[in-house]
């Protein structure tokens, strides 16, 4: 399998006030480092795209898409890849990179979305997939609101098919500390639910399929009881390999 994985990745900016005088310092994180990892020993060819490269790098045509089986975005919003330089700065015009998405899922790639505070319909819906193409790829009806379902007592997340690809041998599941809430499409497949809500959805889309995992991949959502799961490499690899069959 040959993977395009996006997002995960920020830059954070500090003010420390100390009495009278004051300082700013920068730090720059990724959140998907021990991800990306498990993957690579799980057999997956890797390449990432941090959520700042994407206005530089993103595959500017469907064929360099064609290269990958699948593509993953997690946590990096909408306008990350709606509003790069030449149109933001220039005026100018650009490829669309979700409708671009769209296309290659239509003809058969994969697409995963992982959940977080800037996916789906994200924080305060600035995420806003909710109103791009993406929405008619993905198997599941986003809110128009701020979807995030906090859980700082801990939720539980139950599998409801345990005969799918994905989720065979894999029955119960850590403690995760949030997610992003959306229903699903009449043709949808729910695998696990999570206080009664879709957390692990698949779906079809043209000749493509489409997942969606309603929490994080990492802290916070995703609880260090999560990252140190036994099952943790091999849900990922299981999505994967489904969404490249």
């Amino acid at each position: 399998m040959k993977v395009l994985f996006i997002g995960e990745s920020w830059t954070i900016h500090m003010i420390h006030h100390k009495g009278f005088d004051s300082f700013t310092s920068t730090k720059y994180e990724e959140g998907a480092t021990y991800l990306l990892e498990c993957l690579r020993n799980g057999g997956v060819d890797l390449d990432y795209l941090p959520s700042h490269e994407v206005q530089i790098r993103f595959p500017k045509t469907l064929e360099e898409l064609n290269k990958y089986d699948s593509i993953v975005i997690s946590d990096i919003g909408s306008n990350t890849f709606l509003l790069q330089n030449k149109t933001f700065y220039e005026m100018g015009t650009v490829p669309n990179a979700l409708s671009l998405i769209k296309e290659y899922v239509a003809n058969g790639g994969g697409l995963l979305m992982i959940g977080g505070y800037l996916s789906f319909t994200g924080i305060e819906a600035k995420a806003n997939y909710k109103n791009t193409e993406i929405a008619d790829v993905l198997p599941v009806v986003m809110k128009d609101i701020d979807d995030r379902v906090e859980k700082p007592e801990g939720v539980y997340p139950e599998t409801t098919e345990t005969k799918h690809s994905i989720t065979e041998g894999i029955s119960k599941w850590p403690k995760f500390l949030g997610y992003n809430q959306f229903s699903v499409k009449p043709d949808a497949e729910v695998l696990v639910t999570v206080d009664n809500d879709p957390f692990l959805v698949t779906g079809k889309y043209g000749k493509g399929k489409a997942v969606c995992f309603a929490s994080d991949c990492a802290p916070h959502w995703g609880s260090n009881e999560f990252m140190n799961w036994e099952n943790y490499q091999k849900i990922w690899v299981n999505i994967l390999q489904y969404l490249a069959e």
